[in-house]
């Protein structure tokens, strides 16, 4: 079982940046696939960003050139610099690791707030 603990998270102005971190316990920590997915008021979680074992990135269209993931396996910590932030980025932005066993299992962090508001 993995604990995940988000921080970072609050409010900016639009054009600013942000930097999330998560820190996860438990699992041996270098084996999950690591992700950022965020949801805003009223709509379903969305993808943000994820990076696997061995750094392979992938990231949503909506952040892509804006937002980097990045992990720490020695610190077992995953991290996301949002810069360029904008309005549309405001949400809770949830920090995920995933692993494969019979099937995906997730876990999840309890959620960092991230305002861009002017």
């Amino acid at each position: 079982q993995v604990q995940l603990v988000e921080s970072g998270g609050g409010l900016v102005q639009p054009g600013g940046s942000l930097r999330l971190s998560c820190t996860a316990s438990g699992s041996i920590f270098t084996t999950y696939t690591m992700g950022w997915y965020r949801q805003a008021p009223g709509q379903q979680r969305e993808l943000v960003a994820t990076i696997r074992n061995s750094g392979s990135t992938n990231y949503a269209d909506s952040v892509k050139g804006r937002f980097t993931i990045s992990r720490d396996n020695a610190k077992n910590t995953v991290t996301l610099q949002m810069n360029s932030l904008k309005p549309e980025d405001t949400a809770v932005y949830y920090c995920n690791a995933a692993t494969w066993i019979t099937s995906r299992i997730d876990y999840w962090g309890q959620g960092t707030q991230v305002t861009v508001s002017s």
